[in-house]
């Protein structure tokens, strides 16, 4: 998830679990803790972007990482006198749930987390929740908002903490439940289109969970589809795109482009812009692709151009969009 979301919600697990104890510092302590994992953005300063990609969620996101960190940061606070007393036990318990909750959001969106570096470079990715989905992140920010300005006697500092964490929690499980419901439709879809597919995923477009993404990868590429949990038609029409995989043949000893299909999981086509040869990893989805199946994608990298590569995966998010688009995907989000 976003930093923001990350900050908010581990000052209301601060609160909660040591509140009593820290009083308003464990806010303080519970966002730096929840925000641990995320020290990966220093590999960006000497990696290229290509490699920094793999660095981000990497090894910091495993659960190697937080057993091996969360003792050492537990004796350094329970001896800090800055802060007040709290057993080393407590304080190991409360820094493993920060990070540990880090890691478990973190899995539910498309761009995988490394649970198990360095055994396994598998990534974990539950492609439930887009990366900033303020339907999920504001009701932690407001409980955030009310611990900060509550004073530390408030009775109900714990209630509306619970809240928070609460409302959004349901709204997580309304994600997957979501998830769930749109399967039967598409692959009956595909079948009744005699799609053949080796296997297919489903992300949500940006900001809800109602509107999602789907890529299923055929023999020679991928079909690329929309679907609403409010559509009432039966058929999804499917956007084909060829993976063009021999389009690499000059170049697919380069580290960088087996680091690019290592991070998109196979999920990639290669197409030429400007005589310049682009890699798109298809889990980010389209630029506004429920209303131009044939838009070019998010993510895209230029592989014989790498310093075209700064923000790499922002860059195409919300390119294009403006009033107009805003209320086509609205209705979208509404249904066919």
């Amino acid at each position: 998830m976003d930093s923001l979301t990350h900050i908010a919600l581990g000052a209301c697990i601060g609160e909660l679990y040591a509140g009593k104890s820290l009083g308003k510092k464990a806010l303080l302590i519970g966002a730096t803790a929840q925000s641990i994992p995320d020290i990966d953005f220093i590999a960006s300063f000497w990696n290229s972007p290509a490699s920094d990609l793999l660095a981000h969620r990497g090894f910091t996101h495993s659960f190697l990482f937080i057993i091996i960190t969360a003792y050492p940061l537990a004796l350094i606070a329970a001896r800090w006198q800055w802060l007040p007393r709290m057993s080393v036990r407590s304080w190991t318990g409360f820094l493993l749930l920060e990070l540990f909750v880090h890691l478990f959001l973190d899995a539910f969106n498309a761009y995988g987390t490394a649970w198990f570096e360095p055994f396994s470079h598998y990534r974990v990715s539950f492609h439930t929740l887009f990366v900033a989905d303020p339907f999920f992140s504001i009701p932690i920010g407001i409980g955030a908002l009310l611990l900060v300005i509550f004073p530390s006697t408030h009775s109900s500092r714990k209630k509306w903490a619970k809240i928070a964490i609460a409302v959004s929690c349901i709204y997580l499980g309304y994600a997957l439940f979501n998830k769930v419901i749109i399967r039967n439709p598409i692959e009956n879809s595909l079948a009744e289109q005699e799609i053949s597919y080796k296997r297919y995923f489903t992300t949500p477009t940006p900001g809800n969970v109602w509107l999602w993404n789907i890529v299923a990868e055929g023999d020679q590429g991928f079909y690329i589809g929309y679907r609403s949990v409010f559509d009432t038609s039966d058929t999804i029409p499917f956007q084909f795109f060829n993976k063009n995989d021999d389009l690499l043949n000059s170049v697919d000893d380069h580290e960088e482009v087996q680091h690019l299909k290592r991070f998109s999981e196979g999920y990639y086509v290669v197409s030429t812009y400007e005589d310049r040869l682009v890699f798109n990893d298809l889990r980010f989805g389209q630029m506004l692709g429920w209303e131009n199946p044939t838009a070019p994608f998010v993510f895209y990298y230029y592989l014989q151009h790498p310093r075209d590569n700064e923000l790499l995966i922002q860059r195409g998010r919300f390119a294009r969009w403006n009033y107009e688009s805003v209320k086509s995907f609205l209705g979208r989000i509404g249904g066919n």
